[in-house]
Parts: structure tokens; sequence; C-alpha cells
């Protein structure tokens, strides 16, 4: 793994979320009536750092969930032999609200796709939209975020690396060499 370039630092991440925030807040009219859910494992801080966000932007606690996509991915059998769910939990019901999936990185679409199907089983959201740190192009299904922190075309050869201070200890976000 050769390190390339480090892409963002921590002021540059708090501002990409401080911008999707007064996004999600001008797109959805205020933060009433949604529910922000984090992808396991990075989207998970994200989603949790723009709840407080939009509480401090809007005064309205938005709930947090977390989706674990383990069981709806395509390529399940070739991750592990017995693969572990940690599961998914949405803090309330889903019926008739403004769901917003969050992810560090937008790459092939796969992710999103699974986490989609995830939410949908929980039962029937109002709108699902995407939130998503790094957009690195690449997509391999028709899937478009609907709030992008940065957009870094990439190389396939290369991957994004995302690290935050409460999975790595550290906000960064790197252009890593494959």
């Amino acid at each position: 793994m050769v390190i390339k370039a480090t892409i963002m630092e921590p002021d540059a991440i708090n501002r990409a979320l401080k911008r999707i925030a007064h996004e999600i807040i001008e797109r959805n009219s205020g933060a009433e009536n949604l529910i922000l859910a984090g992808i396991r494992t990075r989207g998970v801080p994200l989603a949790e750092r723009i709840s407080g966000l939009l509480k401090l932007f809007e005064n309205v606690d938005v709930p947090v969930g977390q989706v674990d996509i383990t069981f709806y991915r395509d390529d399940l059998s070739l991750i592990a032999e017995k693969p572990e769910c940690k599961g998914t939990f949405l803090p309330c019901s889903v019926e008739g609200k403004k769901v917003i999936l969050v992810d560090d990185v937008l790459y092939t679409g796969r992710t999103a796709k699974a986490a989609l199907d995830a939410v949908m089983e929980k039962g029937r959201p109002a709108v699902v939209q995407l939130a998503v740190l790094v957009d690195r192009g690449h997509r391999e299904l028709p899937v478009k975020a609907d709030y992008v922190g940065k957009n870094l075309p990439t190389s396939r050869s290369e991957a994004v690396k995302v690290m935050l201070e409460e999975t790595d200890k550290i906000d960064k976000v790197l252009l890593i060499q494959n």
C-alpha cells in the first residue's frame, strides 16, 4: 500500500459535513421527518456527526440508525465462508420517513444498493437519499449520491481510505495506490 496523497484532513472533513448538513436542510425544507442511516462501518460515525450538525443548525434531533449490508451483498460468497452480520438497527419505523443513507465512499454503487435493500426490508420510506463523504466514480450500478463532500476522480488501481476519529483515532482521507 502506497499513499499517493492526503485528500482531506480534519478541517476539510468538517467543512464537507457542514455543507452536507446544510444541503440536507435545504433539500428537505428542514430536518423534520428525517432518519439518518449510517452504513457500517464508517457511515455510522458520519451519520452521527451530521445528526449533531442538524441539531445545531435546526434544533431538531434527527435519529441515527445503522445499516449492516452483509447479507445483502451480491458477492457474499466471495467475502467469507461464515460472514459476520452485526445487524441493521433503525431507531424508529421508516414508514413515510425521509431516510438518508450515509457512507464514507461511493464507488461501484453496490454498497448503496445493498443498503437500500436492507432499508426497504424494514418498511416503505417516503424517500431515500444518499450522502457520501467521497464520490470516487466508477459506477457499476445506476446510483448517484444526493449529497457529496468531495468528488475525487480515481483510477481503478487506486483506493480511497477514509479514517475517522471514532474508528481510527484520526480524521483523514487518503488516496492509495494498490
